[in-house]
């Protein structure tokens, strides 16, 4: 699985505003509905606010996969989107929480989920990559940047 297949470069917000947790929770389902109409955004961010519940999704190195599941969606798809400051997203490791990598995938479909989750946080694992997408000036580059690594994998 490739991030190429769930993400496309309409998909990056790169100046992501919210102050906190839900306001970031609510751009990225935002940013979801407008792209693919079918979905609504209450829908979306209810499924991320209640999967954030069990648990946050920031993993730590200033990162956080928020995901889950919704009737309706017939493919995983994802948004990527960064907040230049960072916000308190209760990670692992204390730090605020800049970079956002959102997959939602349909409600049977466990195996390609977590798969999708893995390839994710691969991606992310390295630092001089998080580093280039924190400097990058916008989101042609954002989505450019996540072309180039995830060829490499």
């Amino acid at each position: 699985m490739k991030i190429t297949e769930i993400i496309g470069p309409g998909m990056v917000l790169p100046d992501l505003k919210g102050a906190a947790k839900p306001e970031v929770l609510n751009e990225l389902a935002e940013c979801f509905a407008a792209n693919y109409p079918p979905l609504k955004k209450g829908d979306l961010a209810a499924v991320l606010a209640e999967r954030e519940r069990l648990g946050s999704t920031a993993i730590g190195d200033g990162i956080a996969i928020p995901h889950g599941k919704l009737r309706g969606v017939t493919r995983i798809l994802g948004v990527f989107g960064r907040h230049r400051a960072g916000v308190d997203f209760e990670s692992l490791d204390g730090g605020p929480t800049r970079l956002f990598f959102v997959l939602i995938a349909p409600e049977d479909s466990t195996s390609l989920h977590l798969k999708a989750l893995a390839r994710v946080s691969r991606l992310f694992k390295d630092n001089a990559f998080r580093e280039k997408l924190l400097a990058a000036p916008g989101a042609e580059e954002i989505y450019r940047l996540i072309v180039e690594e995830d060829s490499r994998y």
